[in-house]
């Protein structure tokens, strides 16, 4: 009778934690797909003049702020919002990036743009498929991979100035592992604050959001990386 018990109270817990990381992929999914969107008018609108206007005006600097702003008012502050403002936070935020990523994207050609698109998520399933079911606890890896995020965030902000192309090669090379890696490790991680929001409705779906944002940054940056080593420029 315990043994039917524990076994319920499993399938009960691993029916719960697959409801959850479905939601997690819902939104994540949803934001890709709204920056894609975005990209897509903002390259298209009128062949191309507004993307081109926003960023001879400087506007394109105030879109980027605006989003590293919101990224950070999310990860610090999601606690203290309300559920539905942290998704309508994660929503504007999806489309801000796809404002800053079309002049990204319509600088290659299309047939660039979908081969990494495509790598991207294929790599991106397999890490969040081996993140979520392997046995290793990946939190050791974590400072290593921090450490490595902030090097190459320190790198990409140099190369702004530099404008090396060689170092930008270097930088996209190391960014693809890493930001496979984060995806396991993240995965994981969203795994385990499942565990402890269970019976806290609000806090697990903050926490949705926020597992959705992780994985989203770990998607879109794999994307930017294999477009960068793996593309075609127009």
């Amino acid at each position: 009778m315990a043994v039917r018990q524990v076994t319920r109270t499993r399938a009960g817990v691993d029916a719960g934690l697959q409801g959850y990381v479905r939601q997690v992929f819902n939104y994540m999914t949803g934001g890709v797909a709204l920056s894609g969107l975005v990209a897509w008018l903002m390259g298209s609108y009128n062949g191309g003049q507004l993307m081109v206007q926003m960023i001879q005006s400087g506007f394109f600097w105030v879109l980027l702020i605006a989003q590293l702003g919101l990224v950070f008012f999310l990860s610090f502050r999601v606690q203290k919002l309300q559920p539905s403002t942290a998704l309508g936070l994660f929503i504007g935020y999806s489309a801000l990036s796809g404002a800053t990523l079309a002049p990204l994207v319509f600088a290659y050609t299309q047939a660039s743009v979908v081969t990494a698109f495509f790598t991207a998520a294929a790599m991106f399933g397999a890490m969040s498929v081996w993140g979520y079911t392997t046995k290793k606890d990946l939190s050791g890896f974590g400072s290593f991979l921090f450490m490595g995020l902030i090097g190459l965030i320190v790198a990409s902000v140099i190369n702004i100035f530099v404008g090396s192309n060689t170092m930008s090669f270097v930088i996209s090379l190391i960014a693809v592992p890493l930001f496979a890696g984060l995806t396991a490790y993240d995965m994981q991680k969203i795994k385990e604050i499942y565990y402890h929001t269970q019976g806290d409705v609000a806090a697990q779906s903050r926490a949705a959001v926020m597992g959705a944002l992780t994985l989203y940054l770990d998607f879109i940056n794999l994307f930017i990386h294999l477009l960068q080593l793996m593309g075609e420029r127009r």
